[in-house]
């Protein structure tokens, strides 16, 4: 079984996800290469692959710079097409763009089909994988790509064995087309990025058995409903896929016309011959899986994870964290349509009780506490990655956006891709006993004490 593993070296360290689906390649496959397209900065580390047996090619071009996950598939595609293959590995996403585009923008310039959110490869038999992903169980004819969700750890041998080379590849390695890489092959543009300062708050700390007096005022304060603001000047027609995300076309869009999910591919020709300005998919785990595959389709660009939406009435302009939400980029896309997944809220829920790496020893006393005031059960990605939880439950930029009229965190240290997915909650209470923690920056309400 040949295999080819798609890897990001971020700040001199192996993408998380990425060692994820290496390990897995190393697993299922006996002839594996890995495929990186990074400055020569990366060589060292990549260089340590080495040990594990695969070859490594370094894709590195000075006209690779600035590549969005468009031009940044076409590379990988036009290097990939060199190589035989059974299996394409991908990490889910990377940590410095959260956007999980590559995978299946990928898969689409490739001509193969994706499973993406991979959390267990169950099978591979007769020329046919199955995989338990985020979504359910699903199966796909060799040869396939597959988006790996953080589900191993890549084991090292203990003894140190020899390095290997590293092939470089350049544009011309690889007869790609200058036109199509680097910046001028990016239809998304970053206008400017800031530091994401949104959703702090002034926190007012009480004792802990001011609590269930606090919830009770709150339960009567009436929930703010204003999804987002109303251009000014609107674009003439947007697309809106799926039902959670036409309030947000709604708010930019002078026409919205409603699309069913559907095969991404009809999405695709729907949109050649009817020609919208702009096309929004709501930010779920469908939408990121078959949003790149329209686009991928459409030659377009597309921003990932909006927050923010604005428009002067010719383009849109997509505002999107990014650096695990630290940073906030404001972002242009040259090309039609202009397509973009929006993080919606997911549910109004009147109460959410989420519970943080800092209680998972007593989960059960989390749920508990949520269950005796009518509240619903959320938790960290921390909580989540540790097997504690179901995916459903998760909240933050890679799980659920919420917007309740109050949100309990419990045990939550703040990290800033929690606190993107709960600024809309009307009333934020904090309970940590670490005053330092960064959860009480974005709480209105902070109670210093173990759970």
């Amino acid at each position: 079984m040949k295999a080819v593993v798609c890897v990001k070296v971020i700040d001199g360290e192996l993408n998380a996800f990425d060692a994820c689906a290496l390990e897995c390649a190393l697993k299922f496959c006996d002839d594996v290469t890995v495929v990186s397209m990074c400055p020569p900065s990366a060589q060292n580390r990549l260089k340590m692959l080495t040990r594990l047996g695969p070859k490594v090619i370094l894709l590195c071009d000075n006209a690779f710079a600035g590549s969005d996950t468009l031009a940044t598939s076409y590379i990988l595609s036009q290097a990939i097409k060199r190589l035989e293959f059974d299996i394409i590995f991908c990490g889910r996403q990377t940590t410095d763009g959260d956007t999980a585009q590559v995978g299946p923008c990928l898969a689409t310039l490739l001509g193969i089909s994706p499973i993406c959110n991979v959390m267990e490869i169950k099978e591979i038999s007769d020329g046919e994988i199955s995989c338990r992903t985020r979504l359910g169980d699903e199966s796909q004819k060799l040869p396939t790509l597959l988006t790996i969700e953080r589900i191993c750890e890549l084991r090292f041998p203990s003894l140190r064995s020899k390095l290997g080379e590293i092939t470089v590849w350049n544009s011309d390695d690889i007869s790609a087309d200058k036109s199509k890489c680097g910046i001028s092959g990016s239809p998304t543009k970053v206008i400017k990025v800031f530091e994401n300062k949104s959703g702090t708050r002034r926190c007012e700390f009480i004792k802990r058995d001011e609590l269930a007096q606090l919830i009770e005022s709150l339960k009567n304060k009436k929930r703010e409903e204003e999804v987002t603001k109303e251009a000014a000047v609107k674009l003439k027609s947007v697309w809106a896929i799926g039902d959670a995300v036409v309030p947000y076309a709604k708010a930019v869009a002078e026409n919205v016309r409603e699309i069913a999910e559907c095969d991404p591919r009809i999405i695709a020709e729907l949109a050649k011959a009817d020609k919208p300005k702009a096309i929004l998919w709501n930010a779920d785990l469908w939408g990121r899986k078959n949003a790149p595959i329209a686009a991928a389709l459409l030659k377009t660009g597309l921003c990932a994870d909006c927050t923010k939406l604005e428009t002067d009435g010719k383009r849109l302009f997509m505002y999107r964290p990014a650096r695990a939400g630290n940073i906030i980029a404001k972002i242009k896309c040259d090309t039609m349509p202009q397509t973009a997944t929006v993080r919606c809220a997911s549910d109004s829920a009147d109460i959410i009780v989420s519970a943080g790496k800092g209680v998972a020893n007593c989960i059960g006393k989390v749920r508990a506490f949520a269950e005796s005031i009518g509240a619903e059960f959320g938790a960290s990605r921390g909580i989540v990655d540790m097997g504690l939880e179901d995916y459903s439950c998760q909240i933050g930029l890679t799980g659920r956006t919420v917007s309740p009229k109050i949100y309990i965190a419990v045990g939550i240290s703040g990290a800033v891709h929690h606190t993107c997915a709960i600024e809309s909650a009307q009333t934020i209470i904090a309970i940590n006993p670490d005053k330092k923690a960064r959860i009480f920056e974005y709480a209105d309400f902070g109670i210093l004490d173990k759970f």
